[in-house]
């Protein structure tokens, strides 16, 4: 029976952290889905638009070999209703995560991913605009 794992980011600035948590999910099954979080959704979760806009951050997900599909994740709140859509077998998160998302292993099993050490989206945007 072939495994789906499901994952969720912003994917924004895409970066080798964002490559590395995607082929160590897709590791984990046989079909990757990846969930890209709404422009709404992460100005809503992070206070700030992403640089790149939610149809470019599609773009890029799905062009990667490991991606099966890519979906827009409208809200934090209808995960549970994503796994389901999709018949996800394995939940994959960065273990910045972890605990949160504990509740979803009633019907999937739940992974938190450790992150790549000193790599951070906003950090890089940071550096870039010239913050600190």
């Amino acid at each position: 029976m072939p495994r789906t794992v499901i994952t969720f980011g912003t994917f924004d600035v895409f970066h080798v952290g964002h490559l590395r948590v995607i082929e160590r999910a897709a590791a984990l099954g046989d079909r990757l889905v990846v969930g890209v979080s709404a422009d709404a959704l992460n100005l809503r979760k992070k206070g700030r638009e992403p640089v790149f806009s939610q149809a470019e951050r599609l773009a890029i997900v799905a062009a990667l070999k490991p991606v099966d599909e890519v979906f827009v994740e409208e809200s934090l709140e209808l995960k549970r209703d994503y796994i389901q859509k999709f018949a996800a077998d394995v939940l994959v998160m960065g273990d910045d995560w972890a605990g949160r998302f504990d509740e979803f292993s009633d019907v999937c099993e739940v992974v938190y991913l450790p992150r790549t050490p000193a790599i951070s989206t906003t950090a890089l945007i940071e550096k870039i605009s010239g913050g600190s």
